[in-house]
C-alpha cells in the first residue's frame, strides 16, 4: 500500500522496499485509504470530506492519476483530430466522451463548453474542467505564450450545483513558465488553487517552460523547476513534459522533478502518438523508476478508433492504477482491441 503520511524514515523504508519488490517482478497494486491523504490547509474543515471523496475518486483509490486529456481541440485546433494516421472516429468530439465512458480512466479533462454539450449523456464519467486554453497559431517568435483564464472556479462550482448528476471533481490550468506573461498566469493559478480547494475540488496544473527565454523546454533541471513551482502554488498534481537530454537517461533524470515537487504529485504528458509498446514502457519507467504518480494522455488514446482507444485506456490504467508490467498491459491492449 502506498503511504502518503508518516514520518520520513518510514516512508523512505517503504519506498525502498517497494522498488525492491518491483525489481523482483512481484506484482503490487497501488492502494491508499482516505486517511492516507494529506489534505491541504487551503481546504476548509467543512470541505475535507468533499475533497477526500474527489481525490479518492479521481485516483480510483490508488493515489495515482490516469488523466485522459481532451483539451487539444483548442490547443492544437483540428490537427490532432483529422488527417493522415488519425482514425475517422476522432473527427467528432463525441468520440472523446465515448472513450471516457467505456475505458478505464481516473478523470477526463476538457473545456466546460464540451462538458455542457455532452456530459449529460455521459454522466458516468469523472470530469476535470480546464479553465484556460489557447491555440497554437501565434508562434513564440511572434509573441511569448499566454493562456488567459476563461472561467472562474465560482462558475464551475455553480455549474456543478446546477448539474448534480455530473461528477465534476476538479479543475485544471496551464502555465507557460518563462513566458514574459508568466506573472499573470502564476497569479491566476494561485487563485484557482485556493478557490478550488475552498470548494473541495482537486487541482491539476499543466506547467510547460516555454518562450523566447527558454532555450530547451525539456531540460531535466528546468522540468524539475517547473514541478517545484507547482508545489509552491499548492497544486495536487502537476503535469509536465518528460525530460530529454542527450546522453542522459530520462527515467533517472526525471527523479529530480519528482523530488522537487515534494507533496505535489507529478504526472507526465503523453506527447504525440507513438508505438504502443514504446509508450507503455516509457509510462512504466516514469512511474516505477522515476517515481511519478501517473500520466496525462490524449493523442495516444483518442487518435485511435473507438475500440482501440478504449483498449489503450485500459492498458495505460493497467500500469498506472493496477501496477501491471508492460507485457501484462500489452496483453490487455491486444485483448480489448479485438
Amino acid at each position: 500500500m502506498y503511504k502518503l503520511t508518516g514520518d520520513k524514515h518510514k516512508r523512505r523504508i517503504f519506498i525502498i522496499s517497494y522498488i525492491s519488490i518491483i525489481n523482483r517482478g512481484i506484482k503490487m497494486e497501488p492502494k491508499i485509504k482516505a486517511s492516507d491523504i494529506r489534505i491541504p490547509a487551503t481546504v476548509p474543515k467543512s470541505m475535507e470530506g468533499e475533497y477526500t471523496k474527489n481525490y479518492m475518486e479521481i485516483t480510483k483509490g490508488t493515489g495515482h492519476l490516469m488523466l485522459f486529456a481532451g483539451d487539444q481541440k483548442v490547443e492544437h485546433l483540428n490537427n490532432d483530430f483529422y488527417g493522415e494516421g488519425i482514425a475517422e472516429d476522432d473527427a467528432d468530439p463525441e468520440h472523446l466522451f465515448e472513450i471516457a465512458s467505456q475505458g478505464e480512466i481516473g478523470v477526463f479533462a476538457t473545456q466546460l463548453g464540451l462538458i455542457a454539450r455532452y456530459a449529460r449523456d455521459y454522466a458516468d464519467v469523472n470530469y476535470l474542467v480546464k479553465l484556460n486554453s489557447k491555440t497554437n497559431l501565434v508562434k513564440t517568435e511572434q509573441m511569448d505564450p499566454f493562456s488567459n483564464q476563461w472561467l472562474s472556479v465560482d462558475k464551475v462550482v455553480e455549474f456543478k450545483k446546477n448539474n448534480p448528476e455530473l461528477k465534476i471533481l476538479g479543475v485544471g490550468y496551464t502555465i507557460y513558465l518563462g513566458s514574459e506573461f508568466e506573472k499573470e498566469m502564476l497569479q491566476q493559478a494561485a487563485n484557482i488553487v485556493y478557490d478550488a480547494h475552498k470548494n473541495g475540488m482537486v487541482v491539476v496544473l499543466w506547467i510547460y517552460p516555454r518562450g523566447k527565454a527558454v532555450p530547451d523546454e525539456k531540460d531535466p533541471h528546468l522540468i524539475a523547476g517547473a514541478t517545484g513551482v507547482g508545489a509552491c502554488l499548492g497544486a495536487d498534481f502537476v503535469k509536465v513534459n518528460y525530460p530529454k537530454k542527450e546522453g542522459v537517461d530520462s527515467a533517472e533524470a526525471f527523479k529530480e522533478a519528482i523530488k522537487a515537487a515534494g507533496r505535489t504529485r507529478v504526472v507526465c504528458a503523453g506527447g504525440s502518438s507513438t508505438d504502443v509498446r514504446k509508450f507503455l514502457q516509457r509510462l512504466h519507467d516514469q512511474i516505477y523508476i522515476s517515481g511519478a504518480s501517473g500520466n496525462a494522455t490524449g493523442r495516444n488514446i483518442h487518435q485511435k478508433p473507438l475500440k482501440e482507444a478504449v483498449a489503450m485506456c485500459n492498458a495505460i490504467s493497467a500500469i498506472t492504477l493496477h501496477g501491471k508490467s508492460v507485457d501484462e498491459a500489452l496483453e490487455v491492449y491486444e485483448r480489448d482491441k479485438g
